[in-house]
């Protein structure tokens, strides 16, 4: 029996899927950016492009896509899908941290941009519907992208990270709101729009305190009890009946499905089952939002930037430039570093994906003329495109300020000339570690690191450490290496480690040099260029792993703790034998006890 099928659908849907197969990968292999190359292969295989060349020329049609419908609604859980992993990288305890940038900083990029947009909109002779409409869309920036780019740049914790996400999440609120208002004036009704947009507001956050109470009441046992069954196709099941259930919910409440997917996430954040369902849904995400900038593309019209290049151009350099000013500036009030700020003005400048749903809503009620609309829509995409560039231009301006910024006086305090029992190099959290056990005993010791920002951070809070490069020459005698026990290496690097190691020993043949190693093979390599004790992160973790295990399984725990010392002496003893066996005259077998090199 045959069936009918929608043939106009399934060759749109050729059309992206081919997109995504082809194109996409050409143009990661030339260096560009892939949200770059989704936005521009929309454009030109869309309706508005090629797409509209058809009636003329028919072989285009299995090449372009003629319907943007065919493809939206799946497009639109691209953003549904991002939205839900970003809150699976928070948690609610994060998000009321970050209160103060949310509803401060954002809150007030918000209204302030818009004001501004909405006056400058009414000096262009646009009326005030119309200017309203305009401020509220091109306020707003693109979530979609600019999450997307800090997190595959791994940048999401930065501080320009932490600052720009919580202007979107401000700006993703403030969608509600601007949306009702604008149904409000299509809709042309009676009555008090505050209190219409009053009452949307109340209606929204009665859904998301019903969407959090139902789902830390479920998600839990859900997943505990899909978990349990041991199969991979259920658990993604689960998984996508969870996103798209709560985006659903909250559709119907009237907010968005993205706002919806986002508490879910933010929910499962704090359950166990968190980082195996990110790896779930990575490759659903990837895809759909790739769907999703391709339907951006296909709203670009080519016409508009032949018709009216002077005033496209005039409208995009004031929009980047109105609106990073005042990020910079709104940035700078709520105590962010110069660099911060201008790294997330560039980055938030240009317009986002929202405009091009509230900018059709208020075309299709007959709010804002075709013309208009069609010109914001352009600037909104060539704004989208020129993000990457921003954010690398933002990224480097910042990386610069930071560089010529006047040295912080912290780091100028020069470590004390009385005479240290120990030297510890490196305060991160192993220094830390090591340090409060040296006082604990009662023994006094110089912690110094190389890591600015952190060094400036711990001296502000009270910790006695000090700023300098254990490699470089002459630093380590400054802080009295030429009068002290032991050396304690707890820094991360390779390559340093062996340096200071290397430096250490040259100079002082008879000091103790205790060094935290990468693994097996480092550790032996120490031992051979004149380390005391060499301690293999690995090893070490197996180590206490056994310990723990040997108590937990009955033993007692001083022959516990006795076994488990034997077995960490007969390992370091092998790698000391292998780096003598090897040649390497520097090595310095310990006793037993490790007591240290014979003197």
């Amino acid at each position: 029996m045959s069936t009918t099928i929608n043939i106009n659908a399934y060759s749109d849907a050729l059309v992206v899927l081919g997109t995504a197969g082809v194109v996409v990968p050409i143009v990661r292999h030339w260096g560009i950016n892939p949200v770059l190359g989704y936005l521009g292969a929309g454009a030109i295989l869309g309706p508005l492009g090629l797409g509209s060349l058809v009636q003329q020329m028919p072989f285009l049609y299995w090449f372009t896509v003629t319907d943007a419908h065919n493809v939206e609604g799946i497009a639109n859980l691209g953003i549904v899908f991002l939205l839900f992993l970003i809150g699976l990288e928070l948690s609610f305890r994060r998000l009321l941290t970050m209160r103060r940038l949310v509803f401060g900083l954002g809150g007030l990029q918000v209204v302030v941009t818009s004001a501004l947009i909405f006056g400058a909109a009414l000096l262009s002779g646009q009326n005030s519907d119309t200017a309203v409409i305009l401020g509220a869309s091109l306020a707003l920036s693109s979530t979609a992208i600019v999450l997307e780019l800090l997190s595959s740049e791994r940048r999401l914790a930065t501080t320009a990270g932490r600052a720009s996400f919580s202007v979107l999440l401000a700006q993703d609120l403030a969608v509600v709101p601007i949306l009702v208002f604008v149904s409000l004036l299509a809709a042309d009704s009676g009555g008090s729009v505050v209190a219409h947009i009053s009452s949307a507001i109340l209606k929204a956050t009665v859904a998301v305190v019903s969407l959090i109470l139902i789902g830390r009441l479920l998600m839990r046992p859900l997943f505990q009890m899909v978990a349990g069954t041991h199969s991979t196709e259920l658990f993604v099941a689960a998984t996508l009946f969870v996103i798209v259930g709560a985006g659903l919910a909250a559709h119907q409440a009237g907010l968005s499905m993205a706002l919806g997917a986002f508490v879910a996430g933010l929910m499962l954040a704090e359950t166990e089952y968190g980082k195996a369902i990110e790896a779930t849904v990575e490759p659903f995400k990837g895809l759909l939002l790739g769907i999703f900038f391709f339907t951006v593309g296909m709203a670009i019209d080519f016409r508009v930037f032949m018709r009216e290049p002077g005033w496209l151009l005039a409208a995009v350099i004031g929009i980047l430039v109105g609106k990073a000013i005042v990020l910079i500036v709104l940035g700078r009030l709520f105590r962010l570093s110069w660099p911060a700020a201008i790294e997330m003005a560039f980055l938030l400048g240009p317009v986002g994906e929202f405009a091009f749903v509230s900018l059709g809503m208020a075309a299709a009620g007959g709010m804002i003329e075709p013309s208009v609309s069609g010109f914001a829509v352009a600037v909104t995409a060539v704004t989208m495109a020129l993000i990457p560039l921003m954010g690398m231009l933002g990224r480097r301006l910042a990386a610069k300020l930071s560089s010529e910024r006047a040295p912080d006086p912290e780091l100028a305090v020069r470590p004390p000339a009385d005479r240290a029992q120990a030297i510890v190099v490196g305060y991160g959290r192993v220094g830390k570690v090591v340090c409060s056990l040296l006082t604990s005993h009662g023994l006094n010791y110089i912690a110094v690191d190389h890591e600015a920002v952190a060094v400036a951070r711990d001296r502000r809070d009270g910790h006695k450490v000090y700023f300098g490069d254990a490699t470089e020459p002459g630093f380590l005698e400054a802080c009295g290496l030429m009068q002290t026990t032991g050396v304690i290496i707890t820094i991360q690097s390779r390559p340093a480690i062996d340096a200071v190691v290397e430096r250490i020993r040259a100079v002082r043949p008879d000091v103790l040099i205790v060094s935290r190693a990468r693994d097996a093979d480092h550790a032996r390599h120490l031992y051979a260029i004149g380390a005391t004790d060499a301690v293999p992160e690995t090893i070490e973790a197996s180590l206490q792993l056994s310990e723990a295990a040997l108590v937990g399984l009955g033993v007692a725990v001083g022959h516990a703790i006795a076994s488990v010392h034997e077995k960490r002496d007969e390992f370091r003893l092998t790698l000391q034998q292998a780096a003598r066996v090897a040649g390497h005259e520097k090595a310095r077998p310990l006793d037993l006890a490790g007591r240290g090199p014979p003197r």
